[in-house]
């Protein structure tokens, strides 16, 4: 079952465990310039709000409708990451271990390519949690990631884009296997000591996509368990729609979350402004560009 409450997304698997639940967030933060450095994580600026596309039929763009899921909003001049925390809310012992998948335009952050619906455990295409609490971006083979920064659909500058010269889901898509109830109470319960587990359209011009922004330092934890222990009879998926933050009160009635975030918050924060990147389309009441399929 899936379920938001105060802009976390819970994936609750109660069939398999009372614990099995895992709580999924969006943390807006600084975008690190895409100048060949690595830069240290930059501090969070809050989380992203989430709502429900379901709950705005009339004006959210047919493929959305189609997909479902949550919606949030973005501005050019910040970036995301997604953290992983367990969510149960009667919590006892170690956190229940998921596998998860994390996509963007439906290409794995983890390998860099194309969706698969299932776990590739030789390739290991995806996370595990806890242990891997966060992941920041599209992630490399030398341990470095590029960030989740936003670009509209339809200007080729997003991975999925890059990837299959298309611009069809924009977005993020997460999938999430929990560990196997015999697995959880054979490898996870009796060992209460043992430390934390390897601790839509392009036409739609309010839709936007994830770029492999500037690199910064990731690191991907190998699965300590093993393919067998995932419960792959037990699914859950979402996606995720990015949403340009000037047109998110046109379309939710809310105003968007705060302000972008300034030159000199960047300059305070050793980073470097690009004014062509990150300047945002400053109006006093933003409407739908031309030509976009709002309504």
């Amino acid at each position: 079952m899936l379920f938001l409450s105060n802009d976390v997304l819970l994936f609750r698997f109660p069939a398999v465990h009372p614990q099995a639940n895992l709580a999924v967030s969006f943390q807006r933060t600084f975008r690190v310039p895409e100048d060949g450095g690595t830069y240290p994580k930059p501090r969070a600026l809050g989380r992203f709000p989430l709502r429900l596309v379901d709950d705005f039929p009339r004006k959210t763009p047919p493929a959305w409708k189609e997909h479902g899921g949550i919606m949030l909003p973005i501005y050019r001049s910040e970036a995301l990451w997604i953290n992983l925390e367990p969510g149960s809310t009667v919590f006892s012992g170690t956190p229940y271990p998921f596998a998860v998948k994390v996509a963007a335009g439906k290409i794995n952050a983890v390998t860099g390519g194309p969706w698969r619906e299932d776990l590739n455990a030789a390739e290991q295409d995806y996370l595990v949690h806890p242990g891997q609490e966060c992941i920041d971006g599209f992630l490399g083979p030398d341990g470095r990631a590029r960030q989740f920064s936003a670009e509209f659909l339809g200007r080729g500058a997003t991975r999925e884009e890059q990837v299959t010269g298309k611009a069809r889901y924009g977005g993020m898509q997460i999938a999430v296997w929990p560990m196997k109830r015999e697995s959880y109470e054979e490898k996870i319960i009796p060992d209460r000591k043992r430390s934390r587990v390897a601790e839509p359209s392009a036409a739609f011009a309010a839709d936007m996509g994830l770029a492999r922004g500037g690199n910064i330092h990731q690191e991907v934890l190998a699965d300590p368990f093993g393919p067998e222990v995932w419960d792959t009879e037990n699914k859950l998926r979402c996606f995720i729609h990015l949403c340009d933050a000037w047109l998110w009160e046109h379309m939710t009635g809310e105003a968007p979350p705060d302000v972008p975030p300034k030159p000199a918050e960047y300059q305070a924060e050793g980073l470097p402004w690009l004014p062509v990147e990150y300047e945002e389309p400053i109006t006093d009441s933003p409407e739908p560009p031309p030509g976009s399929s709002i309504h």
